[in-house]
């Protein structure tokens, strides 16, 4: 298994992986508004591949952190998608890693993720709400996590999470 950036002629079949993972459109549909409205580094939107099948995918995209007139720059992890037939197989612990790796190299600090708990906290995930980090929406406060990459990239970063306008339609 190879984990790489994403390519252009991978996004029929990134599209397929995320419908197939969700069982539905939405996320799919996240990821192709996110790389048109979105700012993002193409190097932090990974595909798990084999030969020239894709099989898994992760997405990493700019979100502020604000507090009154403080705004911070984070990252979201969203969507990891795996196809169905080999998840619990380690990909999806691979893409986070190598993301996760990319993000520090290029030296941001923060990483945000909704998910499931159990999953995230083999790398370093926890609750935001601990750190004074709320999601703009409703879910449950274990699920709304975040990751600091960079020492000290917390800091005094508080507030409430502010995705890009792609993820409005979910």
């Amino acid at each position: 298994m190879l984990v790489r950036p994403e390519r252009r002629e991978d996004y029929a079949a990134i599209a397929a992986v995320i419908r197939d993972a969700f069982g539905k459109v939405d996320e799919a549909l996240l990821v192709e508004r996110l790389r048109n409205e979105a700012d993002y580094d193409q190097d932090l939107a990974l595909v798990a591949v084999e030969g020239n099948e894709v099989f898994g995918h992760v997405f990493f995209s700019t979100v502020h952190v604000e507090q009154g007139d403080e705004r911070t720059t984070a990252l979201a992890l969203a969507p990891l998608a795996v196809r169905p037939d080999i998840q619990r197989r380690g990909v999806g612990s691979a893409l986070v890693r190598r993301g996760l790796d990319g993000c520090v190299q290029q030296g941001h600090g923060v990483v945000i993720v909704l998910g499931e708990p159990t999953f995230y906290a083999r790398f370093g995930f926890g609750p935001a709400s601990r750190v004074g980090i709320q999601p703009p929406f409703a879910v449950p406060a274990a699920a709304f996590q975040v990751l600091e990459v960079r020492p000290g990239a917390l800091g005094k970063v508080r507030g409430t999470v502010r995705y890009s306008k792609a993820f409005e339609a979910l």
